[in-house]
């Protein structure tokens, strides 16, 4: 056995790439080691801005021989069949076995591969590995042909086992692989030369550098909140940014710095943004006055005036970029406070979609539709007006311009500044949410009446104009769009008609894209986008643990626009049938169900009427007709009343009479009239079913 250590050092790899980049290597390379023969007991990886390592230990020393035997043509086949044969695997006649088969003597091959040394396979692997790395990016250099994302300089490809390190014999285009790698570029950028992966990590760190960026991001976490505690501060978390800045150092510096006076008084989101987007800063905050107060950057040096130098260059470019902000934001606050004419008319000549009008055009129909919806979530229908009238005007600002991640934020504040209610300026900040599956879902009725119009708006003019998703395409993220509407809906137990709302957005679209459009237009649209709501209820259901086939048993009952009503059924029936009792309770309806089916196709009537209780020749039967007396009407109460673990309950008691009945009773008996009325007692069974559920949809 034996541990083979692999560096690939370049220049710089940007920081977004790194984490792909780790596990394409270890991928690229444990997968080629595997095919060729060997095995290996555990891989790691690593990555640094200038290095990919990758560690494996427990590497097999060789490949073993393998024997395949391999059947050719009969042994009185044509030459060229023969002649293609041996090709193929490389032998000659003589090396061939003539055997008996079953349609006469056929030729046999025995190919034999010996084993190869671990060196000469890693040497082959990792060349392909490097000449085929799949990154985004990729350049040449120089004049070779070899692509990289920057300019590689050296590898570093070690076997080590009892008798030591030896170098795999490697060199692609020009670069020949050695034992010898660098440290930090700036602090200890000399040569040295390393015996395996111990010796390497160890002689890193004393050069310099952090090899790990798991440890590299927990060193800038420790460090920026001690820097933070230190002044009475907190750090605010962002995950992303600490990733980032963790690959884009070797060795992390936190250095804290305070936020000149002047410029406190931008909102914190401004400030946190602008550090973010421009310099890499991390936010420190006042928990006492909530503002973010100063920051931390991370350098790649240790100085000798313990970063103060670096501070101070880094204050001088934050202050011109927060004075561009906050000249932004005195210009945006004159417009707000004059009522944002000026952006809404500027709306005008944005366009939203080419056939779906400008951006005006889009606010128009969202306001109108608002104030429909506003009552539907218990929202004021002036206010949701109100508020989808100003929701977007911040497109139209210098700071949103500068930062559009900021649109909705910022929109809050201009609001407020122009004197709108406050529901008015929170529905500005939250009519996108939610963004994404863990996005928080708002709660304030304007902002659900106003977010819902948002994305409504968006599904149903891209239906109109036929813009669907197809596939893994999603241009305009319409499959998010609905996700959030399901999302506002379930949250805040919105009780909304979807196809009304689709018609009403739809009647919106068409109208302006075909003057006189006819009904059939409408349904299809209503029906295609309610189809489409119904799948991506499914994938949302499926991660609460809800099966789509439990959801296909609900879909077809009345109301499945009702997404509310639809979930409490689907989670009702998903409760029940997790028991023992639900799972035999399914299997006698579904049974029924079929028995039922197959003695209608064959008879060619419908039994659905007449079981009668005098007809009746066993306990059993008297027993299931007196249990269905009893349970139809208290199913049919409870769903009326949208009690749907109490339709569960009531019919699941159902269970025992329904086993004992088909334990004792022989359905298809020669007596025609007792044959009839058991038939349609089964009918019986289905429609108390189908009061809660199409049990048939659900799989065994």
């Amino acid at each position: 056995m034996a541990d083979l250590l692999i560096e690939l050092f370049s220049e710089e790899i940007p920081a977004r790439m790194q984490a792909r980049a780790r596990e394409d290597l270890k991928k690229l390379v444990t997968d080629g080691l595997v095919e060729a023969g060997l095995t290996y007991r555990s891989a790691g990886v690593f990555s640094t801005p200038r290095r990919l390592t990758l560690a494996i230990e427990g590497l097999s020393a060789h490949s073993p021989t393998t024997r395949e035997e391999r059947k050719g043509p009969r042994t009185d086949a044509p030459e060229a069949a023969l002649e293609g044969f041996l090709r193929s695997t490389g032998l000659t006649r003589d090396q061939l076995e003539a055997r008996d088969d079953k349609k006469g003597q056929v030729w046999f091959a025995t190919i034999t591969r010996p084993g190869r040394p671990a060196a000469d396979i890693v040497a082959e692997v990792l060349e392909a590995a490097i000449r085929n790395f799949p990154w985004p990016k990729s350049m040449r250099w120089g004049a070779g042909n070899l692509r990289w994302v920057r300019p590689l300089h050296s590898i570093l490809c070690l076997l080590t086992d009892e008798s030591g390190a030896s170098v795999v014999p490697l060199e692609i285009e020009g670069i020949r692989a050695s034992s010898t790698t660098r440290g930090h570029r700036f602090m200890a950028p000399e040569e040295f030369t390393v015996s395996g992966f111990d010796d390497y990590a160890a002689k890193l760190r004393r050069a310099r550098v952090m090899l790990d960026s798991a440890e590299r991001e927990a060193a800038i976490r420790q460090e920026a909140a001690n820097l933070a505690f230190a002044r009475g501060w907190e750090i605010v978390p962002d995950e992303g940014l600490l990733t980032e800045v963790a690959g884009l150092v070797e060795w992390p510096v936190p250095l804290m710095g305070a936020i000149e006076d002047r410029f406190l008084s931008l909102p914190p989101e401004v400030l946190q943004t602008s550090m973010k987007e421009h310099q890499k800063f991390f936010s420190a905050r006042n928990p006492k006055s909530g503002r973010i107060e100063g920051f931390v950057t991370v350098a790649n040096i240790e100085t000798s005036d313990q970063g103060e130098t670096i501070l101070k260059g880094n204050q001088r470019v934050l202050a011109a970029r927060l004075s561009d902000a906050a000249f932004f934001w005195e210009n945006d606050l004159r417009e707000a406070r004059s009522g944002m004419t000026d952006w809404a008319e500027g709306l005008k000549a944005v366009t939203f979609q080419s056939r779906l009008g400008s951006q005006a055009d889009r606010i128009t129909r969202i306001a109108a539709l608002a104030r429909q919806i506003a009552p539907l979530v218990g929202a004021d229908a002036d206010q949701a007006e109100q508020a989808a009238r100003v929701a977007k005007l911040d497109l139209r600002s210098a700071m949103v311009g500068e930062f559009p991640e900021l649109q909705g934020i910022m929109g809050r504040y201009y609001a407020l500044e122009a004197g709108l209610p406050a529901a008015v300026a929170d529905a500005a900040r939250d009519h996108y949410s939610p963004l994404g599956p863990s996005d928080a879902v708002p709660s304030a009725p304007v902002s659900v009446a106003v977010a819902l119009a948002d994305k409504l708006d968006t599904l149903t003019g891209f239906w109109a104009i036929d813009e669907k998703p197809t596939g893994s395409k999603d241009p305009f993220a319409l499959r998010r769009a609905a996700l959030g509407v399901i999302r506002l809906v379930l949250v805040n137990g919105a009780r909304l008609g979807l196809s009304e709302l689709f018609r009403l957005f739809g009647e919106a679209h068409l109208a302006a894209l075909t003057p006189g459009q006819g009904d059939q237009q409408i349904a299809t649209l209503q029906n295609d986008l309610l189809a489409f709501f119904h799948d991506r209820l499914k994938v949302h259901l499926r991660d609460q643990g809800i099966r789509h086939d439990i959801i296909d048993a609900v879909l077809n009952m009345p109301g499945s626009d009702d997404l509310v009503l639809l979930v409490n059924r689907a989670t009702a029936l998903n409760d029940v049938l997790r028991t023992d009792d639900g799972t035999n309770l399914l299997q006698g309806l579904k049974r029924a169900g079929n028995i039922l089916a197959q003695a209608e196709d064959k008879d060619g009537v419908e039994y659905s009427f007449g079981a009668d209780p005098k007809f009746a020749e066993t306990d059993e039967e008297r027993a299931l007709f007196a249990a269905l007396d009893q349970a139809e009407p208290a199913i049919r109460n409870a769903v009326t009343g949208e009690d749907f673990p109490a339709a569960m309950q009531a019919i699941a008691a159902l269970r025992g009479p329904i086993d004992a009945f088909f334990e004792a009773v022989q359905i298809n008996t020669d007596n025609q009239i007792v044959r009839r009325n058991r038939l349609n007692l089964l009918s019986r069974i289905r429609e108390a079913g189908r009061l809660i559920a199409d049990f048939g949809r659900i799989e065994g």
